[in-house]
């Protein structure tokens, strides 16, 4: 509620802003929700990864200090917005975004992009170099990608075996059919027990949140797409499995902060290397101490003092 005061955990308080859910419509025919933050001068948008959208930016919505303007958009397929074409790459996400920003006139911002969400970042800083100052990836995959492996006899992923097609992953007996099932289904109980496994290891939502984010996941309409999106995205000078990559990495040259939550099992600490390998001196990377893959949740008062603290320096201490 409006004028409500919000206390992290670290005792701070900050005065709760309305945040609203809009939806725009693009001129590719795609409408696009998303939420915004009142108030605040400096502009901030928040990417989402795979399962989620914008809804599970909510902490981070109603805890960044005020001075912010924040916005957290649902990406094509997920959340309030349509999915009217699929998505082949990140390219389509990332011009989706471009069309976004354009029509509500948000210029010099930051993008922070979680998991799947920041190959979309990343992929929109290359396409497009001016329009972006600062860029945070959380718990981001890789700058080659996040591989897509098959299962051997046994049942069991087998990281000899990267699968190449869509059609492959689509048929995935450990991952893509019984999450797509679960979805099918309605069962939030699987979605819950996944999540627990994965994400939510050390420390779970409030039962009021978590039930209002395993509803979330299930708008949901591209699983598969995005499954090989992130299997195909490469913008290192690297070959990583399935090709070349584009080398467009170290054309980045706007200050990165890399965040990598310290048991993460999800991002591997390789792929955070890699970030930084193939960005180069102008990526920071940052370890979050007793985090998991959502830091967000594990522990919020440290990722907004990082965050904050690298939006207001202009030369971050690593």
């Amino acid at each position: 509620m409006p004028g409500e005061l919000l206390q992290l955990n670290g005792g701070r308080f900050y005065q709760m802003k309305t945040i609203s859910l809009k939806k725009l419509t693009l001129s590719n025919g795609e409408t696009l929700g998303y939420r915004e933050r009142e108030g605040g001068t400096k502009p901030i948008l928040l990417i989402h990864g795979n399962m989620t959208s914008s809804k599970h930016w909510d902490v981070v919505l109603e805890g960044m200090p005020e001075e912010y303007k924040l916005f957290a958009v649902d990406l094509r397929g997920f959340g309030a917005s349509t999915y009217n074409q699929p998505v082949c790459s990140m390219k389509d996400f990332a011009y989706d975004l471009k069309l976004f920003v354009d029509e509500i006139g948000l210029q010099d911002f930051t993008m922070v992009g979680w998991s799947t969400g920041g190959g979309v970042a990343m992929q929109f800083v290359v396409d497009y170099p001016s329009v972006c100052k600062k860029l945070i990836l959380l718990a981001s995959l890789s700058t080659r990608g996040y591989p897509y492996f098959g299962v051997n006899e046994m049942g069991q992923i087998d990281v000899t075996r990267r699968l190449k097609t869509i059609e492959e992953i689509s048929q995935d007996p450990i991952r893509t059919i019984p999450i797509q099932s679960a979805y099918d289904r309605k069962d939030k109980e699987f979605l819950k027990r996944i999540w627990n496994a994965t994400i939510y290891r050390d420390k779970q939502p409030s039962e009021e949140k978590y039930n209002e984010y395993v509803l979330d996941m299930l708008t949901q309409r591209n699983l598969v797409d995005v499954y090989q999106c992130n299997n195909l995205f490469n913008i290192s000078d690297y070959d990583n499995g399935l090709g070349n990559g584009t080398g467009q990495a170290k054309e980045i040259s706007i200050p990165v902060l890399v965040l990598q939550g310290e048991t993460d099992v999800v991002i591997s600490h390789q792929m955070a290397k890699e970030i930084v390998n193939d960005i180069g001196e102008n990526a920071t990377y940052v370890e979050l101490k007793g985090c998991g893959h959502s830091p967000l949740v594990d522990d919020l008062e440290q990722l907004l003092s990082v965050m904050t603290e690298f939006l207001e320096q202009k030369e971050f201490s690593k």
